[in-house]
């Protein structure tokens, strides 16, 4: 019952978001893509961050590297979505290698080291001038369209990449995969012991969680035409994930959208209404909504209810 009332609630929310273009002006539009973006990477966050309970902070080091694969490719002649693609398999290859060396680590030490990776692969964008363009940054080629026209591509592509994440988490949680991850989060030691592949795993959370990542690098890098690698590697934009992700539920299959969703909202409200403290003012309110809400919106009032009601109605349905 949850579920399917979930994939409702997120059918009408990717509708709502979808027709921005037909009812709302640029700047709305522009902000439906923003929700749309975030929304990925926190729901590609929670297999990692929230099914397994590792606390990566590594998002903004894979959406870099994806926007500077992406972007180079196009500039040497490489179609834009195949320059997406690319971004993306290099990024799976990539996080593969690193995770398999980085989840040796636990808790707040492998958080440690997962955002050391983003300051590593800036400083690496940075040096490699000869390729990356150093701190000048890159001009990626741009659609030669009507401003709406790109406005509506670039909507489209990032609520795909959304659908895309909502149902990778979906499947997840119903696979022997989301088992583990879950067995590994409640007590890594014990699932090793009962004979989860809790390496195995994690490697592949790990992957998946980057996987999408790197391709709304590479599509962001299309949509604004420049990068560099102060915009590209932003340790806010690291920050700001796992916190939707929380701030929605983490762990759940739609806490991440809501949580994303939620959290541009107020960043916009704050940013119209506070413009010299935004940052400040934003800063206490998220502290306080995590702090009311521990386990997220997704936890509150009338949710709690149903999850509850459709629990003991699968308990009863199973006797």
């Amino acid at each position: 019952m949850m579920a399917k009332l979930g994939t409702l609630l997120f059918i009408i929310w990717i509708i709502v978001l979808g027709t921005t273009p037909f009812y709302a002006e640029n700047h709305i539009v522009r902000v439906a893509i923003t929700i749309a973006m975030f929304s990925t990477m926190a729901m590609s966050w929670n297999i990692i961050g929230g099914f397994a309970g590792y606390p990566s902070l590594a998002t903004a080091a894979f959406v870099g590297v994806g926007s500077y694969v992406g972007a180079v490719s196009q500039i040497n002649g490489v179609p834009m979505v195949a320059a997406w693609l690319l971004a993306t398999l290099f990024v799976c290859i990539l996080s593969a290698a690193v995770g398999a060396l980085l989840l040796r680590l636990k808790g707040h030490y492998f958080a440690i080291g997962s955002i050391v990776l983003v300051e590593l692969f800036r400083l690496i964008v940075s040096s490699w001038s000869s390729l990356t363009g150093g701190g000048n940054g890159l001009n990626v080629p741009i659609l030669r369209w009507e401003p709406d026209e790109v406005a509506k591509l670039f909507l489209m592509v990032m609520l795909g990449l959304m659908v895309l994440a909502y149902i990778m988490n979906v499947l997840v949680k119903n696979h022997r995969l989301g088992f583990g991850l879950q067995c590994i989060r409640q007590n890594e030691d014990a699932a090793d012991m009962v004979g989860v592949d809790t390496t195995k795993y994690k490697v592949i959370g790990f992957v998946l969680s980057t996987m999408l990542c790197g391709t709304v690098g590479a599509v962001y890098a299309s949509w604004v035409g420049y990068i560099d690698p102060s915009e590209s590697f932003q340790i806010v934009v690291t920050l700001k994930v796992p916190v939707m992700a929380l701030l929605g539920g983490a762990g759940t299959v739609l806490g991440p959208v809501i949580g994303a969703a939620t959290f541009i909202v107020l960043e916009e409200l704050v940013w119209v209404n506070f413009l010299s403290w935004n940052r400040a003012i934003l800063g206490v309110l998220i502290v306080i909504l995590i702090f009311f809400l521990p386990h997220g919106i997704l936890n509150i009032g009338l949710f709690s209810k149903l999850r509850r009601k459709a629990a003991a109605k699968s308990r009863k349905g199973d006797s």
